[in-house]
């Protein structure tokens, strides 16, 4: 469903924010790994789709170890956080807990590397395996 609305007529712009730590896991092993970076690679090539990847380097960020999507609407005050935790999928739709959710994924995003360096950053890992 969702890569039916990113191949749509007029698809929604989607930023992905990863970092570094999930591009190097190996769930199920190097060949499984590589074959998972290289369909980023790919989806990231999309106009709709902004992959920016969060380097080791960048240190420590608001919100690191969590989930969270930020869903907007054509219409803010219809703007959902969905915040993964221990205890399931969190929904929030306060104009505080947005604003503060906002600034977070700002903040990561000006932290994160620009997407023709996510590209490369991710492809280097990718040949690494």
């Amino acid at each position: 469903m969702a890569d039916a609305a990113l191949e749509g007529e007029n698809p929604p712009e989607y930023v992905g924010l990863v970092h570094e730590a999930v591009l190097r896991m190996q769930f199920g092993g190097r060949k499984v790994a590589r074959a998972q970076l290289e369909h980023l690679l790919s989806l990231s090539e999309r106009p709709p789709i902004r992959l920016l990847v969060i380097p080791f380097a960048a240190g420590t960020f608001p919100g690191a170890g969590n989930t969270v999507n930020y869903l907007e609407a054509s219409v803010p005050q219809l703007d959902t956080v969905q915040v993964d935790n221990s205890h399931g999928p969190e929904f929030l739709g306060g104009a505080a807990q947005l604003a503060k959710y906002r600034a977070h994924l700002d903040w990561m995003e000006r932290m994160a590397l620009s997407p023709e360096a996510s590209r490369d950053f991710i492809r280097d890992i990718a040949n690494s395996l």
